[in-house]
């Protein structure tokens, strides 16, 4: 809250205490009618050896009369309860809202801090599913998150277009492979193939053998196989950039894991001088018993890479290219183990940075039918679930505004259809698995994308009617504060103040949903507020022009924290 730090000054200075001791116990309560602030003060009784009532009145006389915004102060039962005046708080959160102007709690503390983001990611030749969704629209959201916060953000897309698996992919070509149907869709011929290799091995364990050999001459560049890896990475490389171009996200780096290879004989020198290196059944590992892991696989024993010695090499190289203030990568929680090893590699090699790599886990997304594989083929394209959302979309509008020109339809169903996947796969915590639920994801009044987008647009809508009626623009210091004293003007109000807030803890616990929890509550309260207000047709002319002024500040806190989510503000709905 916005005079949260001016309290605990006060605290701090009329106590003796450390500022920041009440600066953490200070807290939001979870109902109005408890106060804007609230101090626990059991915390407290031990060091002050008072009980926590006592040291709530004591505190309340301390602070009387040295806050100019407080309206009083209650003392129940070890709380100390903190009531503002709510005038004087709607001028101060709004002045400040129109100061800030399209950007409210925008932040500066990131400047000349490059930040590298690893997200998406898919693997090349193997359709783009739902389960590759979550890595790309949390990924985004993070990054955006930290562009917001005023550092330079590098987006990298770490292609999975290397390994073992491209040996068998080979292999898998070789055997049933059809030229005609790789021009006509690449990724589903490609993908069959794949799958009928893991269908064969069943019964063919020698294609396991086969596959192994392919990699080999892959790595050594063998021209026949390196050909056939290049065609798969550029057919796939179109296929996702018409994804991406979908969801308007842009990548700095597309370098993949094939990139780093020939830098690994760096890494694997620099451990072996650093006497980290051991054979173990004729491969070279790294031992971490030290840190409760297995040890890290970074030669075969037939001497060929794995991933983590790729991954290794390219934190390496991403510190020279950008000298990384963090580098995260968002990855699914399955691969937990696997950063573990990574990151404890480098702090045996000494590597500064260690400790600035993170790991975003993330978790499943399910339909009724399971969790999604691509080895048994039962994958659901992103593209198809994108189709199906704004065609449904589509349905809906259409239903509600038979009137609306079929262009204007299509813009909207496109924006809302999109964004409603989106928000779904935002709106929860990170780890907890996805289900989808079409009815969800499309009420229009619910806990979803397209509720956002319309309470935007009905903003949007009172707007534009004011400027059309002569009443806006307005000057935003020129009206009477008074009138946006209600509860209902006060839940906006407080919200506006909490979204700086939302910003820095999603932030700081890489949890998009905390931002969007905070919009989504206060498109809910400006609801309530239209449903109970005139805004366009109050008592009086004073009273319209601030409540334009609370229903302008509205709009630009939504549009922040939906362009932080990646998903359209749309003027009309």
């Amino acid at each position: 809250m916005h005079y949260k730090d001016e309290l605990a000054e006060v605290l701090a200075r009329e106590t003796g205490m450390e500022k920041n001791i009440f600066s953490d116990l200070l807290e939001i309560p979870p109902q109005a009618d408890m106060g804007d602030l609230a101090l626990p003060c059991f915390r407290l009784a031990k060091e002050l050896k008072k009980a926590p009532n006592q040291i709530a009145v004591e505190l309340k006389g301390k602070i009387a009369g040295k806050l100019t915004w407080l309206r009083r102060a209650e003392v129940v039962g070890g709380y100390l309860n903190i009531y503002v005046e709510p005038a004087q708080y709607a001028e101060t959160i709004l002045q400040k809202s129109f100061a800030q102007g399209a950007t409210p709690g925008f932040g500066t503390e990131g400047l000349e801090k490059t930040v590298l983001v690893e997200y998406s990611s898919p693997n090349i030749a193997k359709p783009f599913h739902v389960g590759h969704a979550f890595s790309t629209l949390v990924g985004e959201a993070i990054a955006n998150l930290y562009e917001y916060r005023g550092y330079c953000v590098k987006r990298l897309n770490h292609l999975g277009d290397y390994g073992t698996q491209f040996g068998k992919l080979i292999a898998a070509w070789r055997h049933w492979g059809s030229e005609e149907a790789l021009a006509d869709d690449p990724i589903t011929e490609l993908n069959r193939v794949y799958v009928k290799f893991y269908r064969e091995l069943e019964d063919k364990p020698e294609l396991e053998d086969e596959g192994r050999l392919y990699f080999k001459r892959l790595e050594e560049k063998a021209p026949e196989e390196y050909e056939l890896w290049k065609l798969f990475r550029d057919l796939s490389l179109k296929a996702f950039d018409k994804i991406y171009n979908r969801l308007n996200i842009k990548f700095d780096s597309m370098l993949g894991e094939s990139f780093y290879s020939d830098k690994i004989p760096a890494v694997v020198d620099r451990l072996r001088e650093k006497g980290l290196l051991v054979e173990s059944e004729g491969a070279q590992v790294v031992n971490l018993d030290d840190y409760g892991l297995n040890p890290c696989l970074i030669l075969k024993s037939d001497g060929a890479t794995i991933y983590a010695s790729r991954d290794i090499a390219a934190v390496y190289y991403r510190d020279e290219t950008w000298d990384f203030y963090r580098n995260i990568y968002v990855v699914g929680a399955p691969q937990k183990n696997h950063f573990q090893q990574v990151f404890a590699v480098l702090k045996e090699a000494d590597f500064p940075k260690a400790d600035q790599c993170i790991h975003v886990a993330f978790g499943t997304v399910r339909f009724a039918d399971g969790i999604f594989s691509t080895r048994q083929g039962n994958v659901i394209l992103l593209n198809d679930l994108l189709a199906e959302s704004v065609a449904k979309t589509k349905a809906i509008i259409q239903n509600n505004n038979p009137e609306m020109p079929e262009a204007e339809v299509e813009k909207i169903a496109e924006s809302v259809g999109v964004g409603a996947v989106r928000y779904t796969f935002l709106r929860n915590g990170r780890e907890r698995d996805i289900v989808f639920s079409w009815d969800d994801m499309l009420d229009f009044e619910g806990d979803s994308a397209p509720y956002l987008q319309y309470t935007y647009a009905r903003c949007s809508s009172i707007m534009r009617l004011a400027a059309a009626n002569g009443v806006w623009p307005l000057d935003p210091t020129k009206i009477n504060h008074e009138h946006l004293a209600g509860e209902e003007e006060q839940s906006i109000i407080k919200l506006m103040d909490a979204f700086e807030d939302s910003v820095l803890e999603a932030l700081d616990t890489h949890e998009p949903s905390i931002m969007l929890r905070n919009i989504s509550q206060l498109a809910r309260a400006f609801n309530r507020f239209y449903n109970s207000r005139s805004i366009l047709h109050a008592e009086d002319k004073e009273v319209m022009k601030a409540r334009l002024i609370l229903t302008e500040s509205t709009r630009t806190y939504l549009k922040a924290g939906l362009k932080i989510a990646g998903i359209d503000a749309l003027e009309r709905m």
